[in-house]
């Protein structure tokens, strides 16, 4: 296969995967900007906390977006490379979905994205990957947890399951968890802090709250030092 053909893929995948979903879904039925609320980003779950319904056609939405680019690809193109340029697709889509053009190249966190684009190519670690996602979530109530999980398993789980034709498949896999880890690089900081938002609740109300009880225990300790200066003097 040409290297045209890949040129073609590449394109129109990052063309497909840079379509800001929830972004357009917020700004449409709520006339706002969804970058300016929550954690500014343009995914499911900020989304979702505009509006629930919006945040599931999101997520709907960013996965058909990346699993388009992928059948796309393998209807254009055939041959015993046609594994190959449609891990190609998968792999330009996300990164569309990243860092879309639109945007100014500040886009999702490439988790739904990813779920779409694979799960016709790697149809049995994606299973594993959902079921790993739904069990940390539910038993740590951290959203992003399940997600950089699932991420860093995604390419050891295709190779023992040997959902791959060409080793180049796996470096494409590889590449696509290291992006969506990085694109939760503040989450990791966050957890390791311990003021990532868990389920249930909102962005910010954690790290809200004990700023409010540092603030008390100041108000305390500067009341109970004034009196004892009183009671000095």
């Amino acid at each position: 296969m040409n290297t045209y053909a890949y040129l073609i893929t590449a394109a129109v995948s990052y063309l497909l995967g840079s379509i800001p979903s929830g972004y357009l879904l917020v700004r449409v039925f709520t006339g706002e900007d969804v970058r300016a609320s929550g954690s500014g980003n343009i995914g499911a779950t900020n989304v979702a906390r505009k509006s629930p319904a919006l945040g599931i056609a999101t997520l709907v939405l960013d996965a058909a977006k990346g699993l388009a680019a992928v059948v796309l690809a393998g209807a254009l193109f055939s041959g015993p490379h046609q594994q190959l340029i449609m891990t190609t697709a998968a792999f330009f889509a996300v990164l569309g979905h990243l860092f879309p053009v639109w945007l100014k190249f500040r886009g999702g966190k490439g988790v739904a994205t990813s779920l779409g684009a694979f799960i016709l190519l790697t149809p049995k670690s994606i299973l594993c990957m959902v079921v790993l996602f739904l069990l940390i979530a539910v038993a740590f109530r951290y959203v992003s947890l399940g997600s950089i999980a699932v991420a860093a398993a995604f390419p050891l789980l295709a190779w023992a399951l040997h959902e791959y034709a060409d080793s180049r498949q796996l470096i494409l896999i590889a590449l696509v968890s290291a992006l969506v880890i990085w694109r939760h690089r503040q989450n990791i900081g966050r957890l390791a802090a311990g003021t990532e938002s868990k389920l249930g609740t909102e962005s910010g109300s954690e790290s809200e709250s004990e700023s409010e009880s540092e603030s008390e225990s100041e108000r305390k300790t500067e009341k109970k030092s004034g009196t004892l200066g009183a009671t000095r003097r």
